[in-house]
């Protein structure tokens, strides 16, 4: 089974290997990934982010499912010392940093609850897959028609946070302004809860988000500096 449609702001493809997974469990991950961008959307101004950000919504009337998202959001605020905040001063709350790892991956818990075993839900790029090999191609920051690497992961997730697309979006928390120390980041971890919001988090960071990456638990790293230097840990899986 594939079935690709644009979701959240970007393309949204999904491939099922096994045979016997009926057509409705793409159905469901598709109307669970336009339900999550209907309630956590911050440009939507019905949006439960949206209240919530205007005061229409106290921290206790928010939906379990924001409450988790913005308890990873804190999560990674005091880890990064406030590089990571989605709560910029000057700015609305935006949670997109993090909704979008941990709604893809629960898509793809979705998908393992319908009995799917091996398959590839690839969303603008970041990427969660079960019983591989699948190999990802990681792109180049500043060439559009090449790839640093290509990584090879049997259950896990990959996730990537650079410049290329939406240039200097990502800002640094403590100084209030645009990250520029690196030009990408990406991350190989258990989920894409976590491969998203380290690779945002690290970036946020500038050029010590490398190290700090590589210490979170479960993760392996793939960076290029500023300084167009490369960066990896030993034990990412590059494929052969």
């Amino acid at each position: 089974m594939r079935r690709v449609e644009h979701v959240m702001g970007f393309p949204v493809s999904l491939r099922i290997d096994d045979e016997d997974v009926p057509e409705e469990a793409a159905d469901t991950v598709f109307a669970w990934l336009r339900e999550v961008d209907a309630r956590f959307s911050p440009f939507r101004p019905d949006s439960e982010v949206s209240r919530l950000d205007r005061g229409e919504l106290s921290d206790d009337d928010v939906s379990a499912d924001l409450r988790e998202v913005l308890g990873v959001c804190e999560h990674y605020r005091a880890a990064t010392g406030g590089a990571f905040d989605v709560r910029l001063p000057g700015r609305g709350l935006d949670p997109c940093a993090v909704v979008k790892g941990w709604s893809v991956q629960r898509a793809a818990d979705l998908l393992t609850a319908a009995g799917a075993t091996r398959f590839c839900l690839n969303a603008g790029g970041d990427v969660v897959a079960t019983d591989g090999p699948w190999r990802v191609g990681v792109r180049h920051p500043e060439r559009a028609d090449r790839l640093c690497t290509v990584l090879e992961i049997s259950d896990g997730a990959v996730a990537t946070s650079a410049r290329y697309e939406r240039g200097d979006h990502i800002v640094d928390g403590r100084t209030g302004r645009p990250a520029t120390g690196l030009l990408s980041m990406t991350v190989v971890a258990p989920s894409l809860t976590e491969a998203d919001s380290v690779a945002t988090a690290a970036f946020a960071m500038g050029a010590e988000g490398v190290e700090w990456a590589a210490s979170q638990r479960g993760c392996e790293v793939f960076a290029v500096d500023a300084e167009r230097r490369v960066f990896r840990t030993p034990g990412l899986p590059v494929a052969a």
